[in-house]
């Protein structure tokens, strides 16, 4: 799961210590981990059944579209999900403050999967678009609350960071086990028979409790908004930058239209990766030690462009092979396939720990960001190397449940090397007067992964083995290239960091 962004340098910090909350913490912590548990229970929740719900024929309650369709409107859906954190990061600094964003924000998401649990296409994709919008205003704006809440010398903060992110593990671990029982399990469906209900709209049944999950969250956050009463607020009265704000919200929409457009016009990803690579040489050779930052910074959100596109496809490729390819049992017990998304936050639960252990310990010997991230991408490539066997046994029939849990094993430990070690050395390379600008960088590198995760994943089809093993393989192979790339650079990146470790 990702971790929470980083708190802007110029955010108001409170001049005495709070320590009535759990565990010494500001009060105000306990408030924002349950509601962002909850925003995060709705968000995973939903999307553990987006594509299943979209592949799944009408005969079996679903949208009926093709693997291919379905992977782009996931791909798009989950890509402008993180760019709008950009755009409600810049209304919330510069008109309504981040504690009236998260509320709105929050109100949305509530409306969208509440609209999903219509039966009709319409509502579906309104709630796709309102989910989108409102993830937008929440996600960037109660990450920033938190660290409002300490000053920058607190030594609390980091710790305070980790609660909150373990309450994004939670609600993604319980989310798939709620929506995923309700849309796809025998006993629910028998149940709404049993009512005179269509069982073919169990589907929506899950997509209702997402909606359920975010207003539990909402009603957390109003009763117990007292907590956070001194952070958050809206900038001072006057001039508001409506040019800027008209950029911005133009920007964002002519980049979700740009990459929408790579579904017809592949070549577009190309011209991506191309203008990223001209952009690093242009501020690598550049004299100002500002521009090399600003290099390694661009060589850093490549890296972490290309991890998410493989790990994004948690949502789809994986999904739809443990939908239509594993043996969902456990002890002799089926499970629905939508529980697997929960994997991945069980992992991060228990390796958290170790690797916090493991940075400490190795002190000043621990390796340089550029190390740990090609590192990260060698255990993302690995997993989907793992997926080559376990394609070709497709042949024979399902697989066993062992080949995921161990792919979503590697995955995570690439997951613990990159995503929080990124965040920070995002943070300690901005200038100063770029931090905005360079968080909104990291963003984007996890918007587009998410939009090329659904690009590739519209290849997937299950009916071939050895047409799946080669789909694995190739995207091992392309990501296994980058990581050599990045490990034969990581001194040249470490000199462009400027001692930045």
């Amino acid at each position: 799961m990702n971790p929470p962004t980083s708190p802007s340098a110029e955010i108001p910090v409170p001049t005495v210590m709070e320590t009535g909350g759990l565990g010494g913490h500001p009060r105000g912590l306990t408030t924002l981990f349950f509601t962002e548990m909850w925003e995060r229970f709705s968000y995973y929740g939903m999307r553990a059944l987006l594509i299943l719900f979209m592949v799944k024929t009408a005969a079996e309650g679903g949208l009926g579209f093709d693997t291919k369709k379905s992977a782009a409107i996931y791909g798009t859906y989950t890509m402008s999900v993180y760019l709008l954190s950009i755009l409600g990061g810049f209304i919330a600094d510069n008109f309504i403050g981040a504690r009236r964003a998260v509320l709105i924000g929050g109100i949305v998401i509530a409306t969208g999967h509440f609209s999903m649990a219509f039966n009709s296409e319409v509502t579906f994709f309104a709630g796709l678009v309102l989910i989108t919008i409102g993830t937008g205003l929440l996600k960037p704006n109660i990450s920033t609350m938190v660290g409002s809440l300490y000053s920058p010398a607190d030594q609390r903060r980091d710790a305070g960071f980790s609660i909150f992110y373990m309450g994004i593990n939670l609600g993604a671990f319980a989310s798939p086990l709620v929506t995923g029982w309700l849309a796809q399990s025998d006993a629910w469906k028998n149940q709404l028979a049993a009512w005179g209900l269509n069982p073919l709209h169990s589907w929506h049944w899950g997509f209702a409790a997402a909606g359920v999950g975010m207003t539990f969250g909402l009603l957390n956050y109003l009763l117990q908004r007292q907590r956070l009463a001194h952070v958050g607020h809206a900038p001072a009265a006057g001039a508001r930058p409506w040019g800027r704000l008209g950029l911005v919200a133009l920007g964002s929409l002519a980049l979700i239209a740009a990459m929408k457009a790579s579904d017809d016009h592949p070549a577009l990803v190309y011209v991506l990766f191309a203008l990223q690579i001209a952009a690093i040489a242009f501020f690598a050779f550049k004299p100002n030690p500002d521009s090399k930052r600003i290099a390694a910074i661009l060589v850093f959100f490549f890296a972490a462009e290309i991890f998410w596109a493989i790990f994004e496809q948690a949502g789809s490729t994986l999904t739809l092979f443990a939908d239509q390819l594993t043996r969902n049992e456990f002890f002799g017990h089926a499970f629905p396939s939508s529980w697997w998304q929960s994997v991945n936050s069980v992992w991060v639960i228990l390796l958290a720990p170790v690797f916090a252990f493991l940075w400490i310990k190795l002190g000043s010997k621990q390796p340089s960001s550029p190390v740990k991230f090609a590192l990260g991408l060698l255990f993302v490539a690995l997993s989907f190397v793992l997926m080559v066997p376990a394609a070709k046994l497709t042949a024979e029939g399902k697989v066993g449940p062992m080949w995921l849990v161990a792919l979503y094993f590697l995955q995570t430990v690439g997951e613990m090397l990159l995503s929080p070690v990124g965040l920070s050395t995002m943070t300690k390379l901005a200038p100063p007067r770029l931090l905005g600008m360079v968080m909104g960088i990291w963003f984007l590198a996890a918007a587009l992964g998410n939009k090329l995760a659904g690009v590739l994943a519209g290849e997937f089809q299950a009916t071939d083995a050895n047409v799946l093993a080669t789909f694995f393989w190739h995207q091992a192979l392309a990501v296994g290239a980058c990581t050599l790339v990045l490990f034969a650079l990581a001194p040249w990146v470490k000199k462009l960091m400027g001692g930045v470790h």
